[in-house]
């Protein structure tokens, strides 16, 4: 009998583990033991001393000893970014925009939904002075959490939004990733610059003289991660960069082929980074000590416009862009949802977590009552968006085919 129920409860974890709400749910954990480590006494100290703590040597001067924080935000992430970069490719190669017809609506939503947040932002905070680099924080969309939310709708949420919502998504992780390169580089090094060319034109070579092997790839990676970080680049670029040089075998209308080296690291990865990667990196950065401070700082221009950009904008932007192209008949919305429903997935969109926290930290490095109130900004935009878009697809109508007219539904 306990034999039995152990494997019951492994069969439930095991399930869990495999739902596609398991890493959002996980992420969401994550964050609230952030901020109630960082808010309780005794702990709070050891969680922030803890962050700070140098862990390694002086690998660039500009930043100083290696810290806990810094392995996280620039090694662990460079991880992070290279899954993103290899969803990307997969996605544009062999997936769901591979042609140009269903990359027309993914690719305006996701314009119009970088573009109205940076507006509602800089409408708040002023077109110049000191707030001015922070209007890329409410610019970006959380996947993980957004389809977690989503997931937990069950079939509440129609497929076609899901997938909607995911390419949007990863549509918006190549603007966030052009952003972080162009818009937070300051100063470079070409002779290290020149290096980080060198490997990429190795890993180029490889490519096409036919090398499936990941090893060489990963390992040409690692040194032009090196390379990225002394150059002055943010160093997770050195991901995307190195995801855009494995090969790919596509499957045109099938599976994911198995001998693909790109779907292999795709799927090893898939659980390290939902599981491990992403929850420990919104554990380090969505802590922000509450002490001092009052139900006013929502109210400041910071926070209130990451939050405001989140929440507005995103939903404004991008629901507005489908709408418009819908009615110019640029582009066909998803089938079998309503405008209702498409409405709530543009307000999950305005999840902004990981990549919002971590272009925070990117606008206003060192100062670090800046970072704290983009945490609250990022925070609560995010809670409001995903709150009020479930509560708005739990209880709309579902679209039934034949029982309502353009009107009702969205495609």
């Amino acid at each position: 009998m306990a034999a039995r129920n152990d494997q019951a409860g492994r069969s439930v974890l095991r399930r869990f583990l495999q739902s596609e709400a398991a890493g959002g749910i996980i992420l969401m954990g994550a964050a609230a033991l952030a901020m109630l480590v960082a808010n309780l006494p005794g702990i709070s100290e050891a969680y922030f001393h803890l962050l700070h703590l140098d862990t390694g040597p002086v690998i660039s001067p500009k930043y100083g000893s290696m810290t806990v924080h810094l392995w996280i935000n620039d090694a662990l992430m460079a991880i992070f970014f290279l899954f993103v970069g290899l969803e990307i490719k997969r996605e544009f190669i062999d997936g769901q925009l591979a042609t140009w017809e269903h990359r027309r609506l993914p690719i305006v939503a996701a314009a119009a939904g970088m573009v109205g947040p940076a507006l509602v932002y800089l409408f708040i905070t002023g077109w110049s002075g000191p707030l001015v680099n922070g209007w890329a924080i409410p610019a970006a969309t959380d996947i993980a959490f957004a389809i977690g939310v989503l997931a937990l709708l069950g079939k509440r949420a129609p497929a076609s939004l899901k997938l909607f919502l995911t390419t949007v998504a990863i549509v918006d992780d190549m603007g966030a990733v052009a952003i972080i390169a162009v818009a937070y580089t300051a100063s470079l090094s070409t002779l290290y610059l020149a290096l980080g060319a060198l490997v990429m034109a190795a890993m180029y070579v490889l490519n096409r003289s036919g090398v499936k092997g990941l090893t060489p790839y990963l390992l040409l990676g690692a040194a032009l991660w090196y390379f990225v970080f002394m150059s002055g680049v943010h160093a997770t670029i050195a991901g995307v960069l190195t995801a855009m040089m494995v090969p790919i075998t596509t499957s045109p209308g099938a599976c994911d082929d198995a001998e693909s080296p790109l779907h292999k690291l795709e799927h090893a990865l898939a659980p390290w980074v939902a599981y491990l990667i992403v929850p420990v990196f919104g554990f380090a950065n969505a802590g922000v000590s509450l002490a001092g401070m009052s139900p006013a700082i929502l109210l400041a221009p910071l926070p209130l416009g990451i939050a405001a950009g989140l929440f507005i904008g995103k939903q404004v932007g991008i629901f507005g862009s489908i709408w418009l192209a819908a009615k110019l008949r640029f582009a066909t919305p998803p089938g079998g949802a309503t405008w209702l429903q498409l409405y709530a997935v543009a307000m999950l969109c305005g999840i902004g977590f990981t990549m919002s926290l971590f272009i925070g930290g990117l606008a206003f490095p060192g100062n670090e009552e800046l970072v704290d109130e983009v945490k609250i900004g990022v925070l609560s935009g995010s809670i409001l968006s995903a709150v009020i878009g479930y509560t708005i697809l739990r209880f709309a109508p579902r679209w039934r085919e034949g029982s309502s007219g353009d009107a009702d539904r969205a495609g």
